[in-house]
């Protein structure tokens, strides 16, 4: 498959349907309430099932899943999940957590019937996913350029400062979210090359809501922390039995491509798969490798 030069597979567009159901998660706060989640369905519904998250705020399933979705369809039924406050699903005003969230999945597999999923998670959503198999039965797991493999990072104390000024991230969000252009030049901080013009397109068409922004702001807010960041589950990672692929760029100029190794070293059944030239986001910066790993990994 000749993924890199067009940014996609070769298989024929699949059937896939939209779902969208309601749920009852907690908010963030020690309450419970309800949220309307979108998801995108594809594959055999009689095929083993596997639940793709996505990362935080500049994400959605369309972004980071759009030519992962219809390759692995030949072989699962495979769920495309828009977390709240990103993308089609209902974005309320709560607290966003990587908790949060993991109730909002646990929430989401229970409406639906999924029995032991295979998952699929980058950035935040690998941390939502590696959360999660660790608490209930999933059938296997890959970790992409995942947050929650360590305590801490180079960048996180002024970003822990910077988002005590609400009226600061707020105007850096409008910014950023303003034009193609400006997207662009993000992403090119993230990426290991000059960002793929899909992937620009894509990235801007998630990000215009203001809700968007809210929801990274306490994500971000809840995460990066004054001594740390909040979620690491690195301490138990030698329980989890699960067989893993763990896939980062090498250029990741976020979460360090050592986190993925020394992972991999520590559980009992994985192996890491680093990318030489790639930054953060591996599904489209090398999307025929990326495919072709993940794809023959689950099947």
């Amino acid at each position: 498959m000749d993924g890199e030069s067009h940014g996609g597979g070769t298989r024929d567009p699949v059937d896939r349907e939209t779902g969208r159901t309601t749920l009852t998660a907690g908010d963030g706060r020690g309450g419970r309430h309800e949220v309307e989640v979108a998801y995108d369905v594809a594959g055999d519904p009689d095929a083993p099932p596997a639940l793709l998250l996505h990362g935080c705020g500049l994400d959605a399933a369309s972004v980071s899943y759009r030519y992962l979705l219809p390759e692995l369809a030949a072989d699962r039924r495979v769920y495309a999940l828009d977390l709240p406050g990103h993308g089609r699903s209902e974005k309320p005003s709560v607290r966003y957590t990587t908790d949060y969230f993991e109730g909002v999945v646990d929430a989401f597999r229970d409406a639906l019937g999924l029995e032991s999923p295979a998952m699929v998670g980058i950035s935040m959503g690998g941390a939502v996913a590696l959360g999660h198999a660790l608490d209930r039965e999933v059938d296997r797991l890959v970790l992409v350029d995942s947050y929650g493999l360590g305590g801490d990072a180079a960048w996180r104390p002024a970003a822990s400062v910077g988002l005590r000024v609400p009226a600061l991230h707020r105007a850096w969000w409008s910014t950023f979210a303003a034009s193609e252009a400006s997207v662009r030049a993000h992403l090119r901080t993230l990426t290991g090359a000059a960002p793929p013009g899909e992937l620009v397109s894509d990235v801007h068409g998630v990000v215009g809501d203001p809700a968007v922004g809210r929801t990274v702001r306490s994500w971000q807010r809840s995460e990066f922390g004054a001594t740390g960041l909040a979620t690491d589950h690195s301490s138990r990672l030698a329980g989890l039995e699960v067989p893993t692929l763990l896939v980062h760029g090498k250029r990741d100029p976020l979460l360090p491509a050592a986190w993925a190794s020394r992972a991999a070293e520590q559980l009992p059944d994985a192996e890491a798969r680093l990318y030489d030239g790639v930054g953060h986001w591996a599904p489209r910066e090398v999307p025929g490798r990326f495919v072709a790993d993940v794809t023959g990994f689950l099947s």
